[in-house]
């Protein structure tokens, strides 16, 4: 297997692993695709370094010139930040093309996780996972994310699915495929810009310590794929639920008109509730961001330790 042709670690992830040292993987389209220039760039290198401050490493994981690149350089970041939506959003699908082409691609969580077992890293913190859209039963538009979440060992920690999305059913095609969805001190899952979705999660976990214990016995045991830890996004910055619902309900009534298809409706829908929100959800994305690199640095931390 020829790995090294396509997969590039940076030196400093590269010793921290050979150190046993904890490390975090993050992903990049929510560089290239979830914010305008400068806020996208500012926004990646604050999640770097609230990781650095909480005794980990970030790896910052994007493709660059047909290289799956684990660890990107802060030229790199402004590099794919400076591109925006010109850096094409790469899913499974994608990669072999954009890699045989040498073509840049902005990973999302399903080729962050490809990329952080390829490199050896076993957290990865996130905004919210995709999962199965709301009319799914007819469109069978169903995310990526959850497939690569029960077959790939990488501990996802994110504030729950996104608000836009069916998550009754993401749970249901979650259990289905094995995939033990954990919440941080709370048994109901969170959704992204709320703490609550009136769901629950299959069992609450106290600390980083009891998530790394968990993972761990999984890894032991050979059990295949990975884990969600679910974080609630921060009470000072969350939205209250039905107000969130319903910008969701007018932004996909928008989203149906225009005929937006595919992984087109997600970029879509975030944009639009920024805007019915006023700004508001936007930042309650960053600061949920912020709060779960802080918690995937401490599990990291956890896991090297065990």
């Amino acid at each position: 297997m020829n790995l090294g042709k396509y997969l590039s670690i940076s030196q400093e992830v590269q010793e921290a692993l050979a150190a046993g040292k904890p490390v975090v993987a993050l992903e990049s389209t929510i560089i290239s695709h979830g914010m305008p220039y400068p806020k996208n760039v500012e926004t990646a290198l604050n999640v770097e370094r609230i990781i650095r401050e909480h005794g980990a490493v970030p790896a910052t994981i994007a493709i660059i010139k047909g290289k799956i690149t684990v660890g990107c350089s802060h030229e790199e970041i402004e590099y794919l930040g400076k591109r925006g939506l010109d850096v094409p959003k790469a899913s499974r699908r994608d990669l072999p093309v954009l890699l045989a082409r040498g073509e840049d691609g902005a990973t999302t969580v399903t080729t962050t996780m490809i990329g952080a077992s390829l490199a050896g890293i076993r957290v990865f913190a996130t905004g919210g996972i995709g999962g199965v859209h709301r009319g799914a039963e007819t469109t069978m538009d169903i995310s990526a994310d959850l497939e690569e979440l029960a077959q790939t060992p990488v501990m996802v920690v994110c504030a729950g699915c996104k608000s836009i999305l069916d998550i009754g059913l993401t749970l249901e095609y979650l259990e289905t495929k094995g995939v033990p969805v954990l919440g941080y001190q709370t048994k109901e899952m969170p959704a992204f810009y709320t703490t609550h979705s009136g769901h629950q999660v299959d069992y609450a976990v106290e600390d980083a310590e009891e998530a790394a214990r968990i993972f761990k016995a999984k890894l032991d045991c050979d059990l295949k794929g990975g884990i969600l830890m679910t974080n609630p996004i921060p009470p000072q910055y969350a939205m209250d639920l039905d107000y969130i619902n319903e910008n969701i309900d007018k932004a996909l009534r928008e989203c149906e008109e225009r005929g937006i298809k595919g992984k087109a409706i997600t970029p879509f829908l975030l944009d639009k509730i920024q805007k019915l929100t006023g700004g508001a959800s936007l930042e309650a994305n960053i600061q949920l961001v912020y709060h779960n690199a802080a918690l995937g640095a401490e599990i990291a931390k956890a896991m090297a330790r065990n």
